[in-house]
Formats: structure tokens, C-alpha cells, sequence
């Protein structure tokens, strides 16, 4: 072979070999390039995941927290909670129907979700202090309901006892009758032992002296019932519980605290009578003095 063929064959296989460097060498950065690229569209990939499960964690604390927004009285506060809620929900929406393809846009993501973060701990903040302020308030409240209670059971131990006083007061104020008796008389005045002849029937009894009665004029009124039943006379009514009550007889007299022995109260007969057990009731100021039964034979 001449010199100058085998020099043209020597820079030919130079040649061969620069191409064939130069191929492999565009195919491997090529190899390489592809797989820097698949390997950051991974780990956007897998940061977009992260972030979808950090939106949704935070999409969650926002609806724990959705039904004590209640307890909230600042606007701006509900304003800024509203809005960062609404904005999770959106950027929770994109994370799961869009692809992201830049860090820059990732970054963004990463730097709002702190924000939003900010703003629930400043929400979560003050929905625990408005809790401790109520259960304080609560507490308090409970206070004051125990101290009502006892001053209402105060307040009405002390008008029942004032009600027991006025009671007992009232009772001391009442007139008492003794040595209660009913007579039949005759026309002329006397005793008439036969109840069928009688032509008057006399009822009396001693006033003690009560120095705790007002004094004044008093009418005390007079029942007499007969065996059968049916009250004699009926010379009208008296008030007596809330009702009107009739009566046989009354009568009014003059009361100076001092004892009444020997008071009498007639009723003229004016109806058969017949032998039997005949009750006697004395009425004054709206309660019965005395009651008492008479038998008589025929």
C-alpha cells in the first residue's frame, strides 16, 4: 500500500472514530437528560401528593372547626376565616384535577398553605379562649344560679314563717265560746222539757276574755240543724271561706275584752220539731267559734 493511501486510511478511521465518539457521546447526555427529567417529574409529582394530603389535612381542621364559627363576634376574623377556607378548597380542587409542572408553582403552593396554616392556628387560638371565657361564664353563671336558689328558699322559708306568724297571730285574735247549752222554752219563757211543744229554743254561752282580740262591735251568727237534717230558720247568709253560708239566727254585741257570761241567742220556732239530735254552730269573723249536739227525746 502507498504511503499515501495508508495516511488517507489513518484519517478516515480517525474520522469513524470522532463520529462514533461524538454519537455515543450526544446519545448518553440524551440518556441522561431524559432521565433528569423523568426523575424531576417525579418528585413534582410526589411534592403535588404531598401537598394534596397537607390541603385536604387542612381542609379537614377547617370543618371540625365550621360549627363554632358561632362563637365568633369579630367580622374580620370570620372574614379572613371564610376566605382562607374558600381558598383551601380551591387549591385542594387544582391539586386534584391539574397536573403541576413547575417548582416555582409548587413553591407558591407551599408558601400559601403555611399562610392558611397561620390563619386556622390564629382562628383555633381564639375559639379556645372564647371557650375558656365561657366555661368561665358558665361556671359563674352556676354560681350565681346556686346563690338565687338558696336566697329563693331563704325568701320563702321566711314567708312561710311569716305566714305561720300571721296565722298564729290570727288565731290568738279569735273569740272562744264555753259552756255551750240549748234549752227548749216554752211561750212564757220557761223550760219546756218536750222539743215538740217548745215555742223558743235559747242557746248560750260564756265570751272568755281575750286581752289579743280587738275591741268593738261583733255579730256572731247561728246554725241550728235539725235531726233530719235542715237547717232552722234561714234568716239569711253570712260570709264565710270565700262563700256565703244561711243562717238561723245572729246576733251583735259589743266586745270590751272583757268576759260576756250567760250570752243567749233565741230563735222562735216556727216549724214542727220532733225528738232527735240537733247541732249547734256558732260563726264570728269568718271562722266557727264552736259546734256542738243537743239530743232530746220525745
Amino acid at each position: 500500500m502507498a504511503p499515501s493511501q495508508k495516511k488517507a486510511l489513518i484519517i478516515v478511521g480517525a474520522l469513524v472514530i470522532a463520529a462514533a465518539i461524538s454519537f455515543f457521546a450526544f446519545y448518553a447526555k440524551k440518556q441522561i437528560d431524559d432521565a433528569k427529567a423523568a426523575n424531576e417529574q417525579l418528585l413534582l409529582q410526589n411534592e403535588q401528593l404531598q401537598l394534596k394530603q397537607e390541603y385536604e389535612n387542612l381542609s379537614n381542621e377547617f370543618k371540625n372547626y365550621e360549627s363554632q364559627t358561632q362563637f365568633l363576634n369579630n367580622d374580620s376574623l370570620l372574614i379572613k376565616y371564610g376566605e382562607a377556607k374558600d381558598k383551601v378548597e380551591k387549591l385542594l380542587t387544582e391539586l386534584k384535577t391539574q397536573q403541576i409542572t413547575s417548582n416555582k408553582r409548587i413553591k407558591e403552593l407551599q408558601n400559601e398553605i403555611e399562610t392558611l396554616r397561620g390563619i386556622m392556628k390564629h382562628y383555633v387560638q381564639v375559639i379556645d379562649s372564647l371557650g375558656r371565657e365561657n366555661a368561665g361564664l358558665k361556671a359563674e353563671n352556676e354560681k350565681i344560679r346556686s346563690q338565687n336558689e338558696k336566697l329563693a328558699s331563704k325568701v320563702s322559708q321566711t314567708t312561710k314563717e311569716n305566714e305561720d306568724l300571721s296565722k298564729r297571730m290570727t288565731l290568738a285574735e279569735k273569740l272562744n265560746v264555753s259552756g255551750m247549752t240549748l234549752t227548749a222554752l216554752k211561750s212564757n219563757g220557761k223550760n219546756e222539757k218536750k222539743i215538740t211543744k217548745a215555742k223558743q229554743l235559747k242557746v248560750a254561752f260564756t265570751i272568755p276574755q281575750n286581752n289579743s282580740t280587738p275591741v268593738g262591735e261583733k255579730t256572731i251568727y247561728m246554725r241550728i240543724t235539725s235531726p233530719e237534717g235542715f237547717l232552722l230558720g234561714e234568716n239569711g247568709t253570712f260570709p264565710f271561706e270565700g262563700g256565703q253560708v244561711a243562717y238561723t239566727e245572729r246576733k251583735t254585741f259589743e266586745y270590751a275584752g272583757q268576759e260576756i257570761p250567760d250570752m243567749a241567742i233565741y230563735w222562735n220556732v216556727n216549724t214542727t220539731l220532733n225528738a232527735g239530735t240537733y247541732t249547734v254552730e256558732l260563726f264570728l269573723d269568718d271562722y266557727r267559734l264552736a259546734s256542738r249536739e243537743f239530743t232530746f227525746d220525745k
